[in-house]
């Protein structure tokens, strides 16, 4: 399969290309960025073709992948999926429903295969200790936290402009949040408060009962970094496993499944953008909740 790659930043450089010009059934086509310059150079590194027009990219490929800010990548997203291109995105998938749903809609009309990729959902341990502890059940609930620290000097995020303004909710909690939903089920009520240095703490009431807790950062103080999720209830606590494998693997992964995905008419993976919109509305909630001191439905 044909993949276009839009962006150029270091997660478009490192993941997503490195997986691409690696995987024996994907070809990296071609990659398009808003500096032309740093497309120019990415395609040198990889070998392949720098496009100056991002839909004469998608007009060349059979799917795109897209590591760039969710606002730029909800509209080139279903562009792609508009012209009959197959998705692999980066989470979140959108700042809004309303995007994700445009996105969701036009994969949907045309039979699309789609990926969102949750990094640690395409790790096998992690994927094969939800599966388990999904169909077990008796969880009254489920704590994520993740304490991120990227704005310390050598950091390679620490620029980029829609994490300082939208923080760990919107950047880390989608990882969280992609933990808790497969065994907690889908969210009835969100309420979330701001927490010193940018932080954002979720509790998330589940349609069945069960409590969901988030504590979110990017700039947690050095020595307090951490990520963990765990559920508890009639069985005592179960702890998420680490992933075991790197992001360039697990994006490998990632391509497998949308590949198998396109092959099998569009079928629904875990992680496609139906699930990824119901992130969204999720992260919307707990904006909402947190800018207007309220509890709110995710739409």
């Amino acid at each position: 399969m044909r993949f276009g790659l839009l962006g150029t930043g270091h997660w478009a450089a490192e993941t997503h290309a490195a997986a691409l010009a690696a995987h024996p059934e994907a070809e990296l086509a071609g990659i398009w960025g808003r500096d032309p310059a740093k497309a120019r150079a990415l395609a040198d590194r990889w070998g392949t073709r720098a496009h100056a027009d991002a839909d004469a990219l998608i007009a060349d490929v059979d799917a795109v992948a897209i590591a760039l800010p969710p606002d730029i990548q909800s509209g080139l997203a279903e562009r792609a999926a508009l012209a009959g291109r197959h998705l692999l995105l980066d989470k979140p998938l959108a700042f809004g429903t309303e995007e994700a749903d445009r996105i969701v809609r036009a994969v949907d009309e045309r039979a699309l295969a789609s990926v969102v990729f949750f990094t640690n959902r395409f790790a096998a341990p992690v994927e094969t200790f939800l599966r388990e502890t999904a169909a077990a059940g008796g969880w009254d609930g489920g704590r994520a936290t993740a304490f991120a620290s990227i704005f310390q000097p050598g950091g390679h995020y620490g620029g980029s402009h829609w994490r300082r303004e939208r923080g760990g909710l919107w950047d880390v909690g989608p990882h969280s949040l992609s933990v808790l939903l497969p065994v907690l089920g889908p969210v009835a009520e969100v309420t979330a408060v701001d927490g010193p240095r940018g932080a954002a703490h979720v509790l998330l009431r589940h349609q069945s009962g069960a409590i969901g807790t988030l504590a979110l950062t990017l700039d947690a103080r050095p020595a307090a970094q951490g990520f963990s999720c765990d559920f508890y209830g009639e069985r005592g606590i179960a702890v998420v496993p680490d992933a075991g494998t790197s992001a360039v693997a697990a994006f490998a992964v990632a391509v497998d499944r949308l590949l198998s995905g396109a092959r099998n008419g569009g079928a629904a993976d875990p992680c496609d953008v139906r699930f990824g919109r119901e992130v969204v509305a999720v992260l919307e909630a707990a904006d909402r909740s947190r800018r207007e001191g309220r509890t709110v439905v995710p739409r």
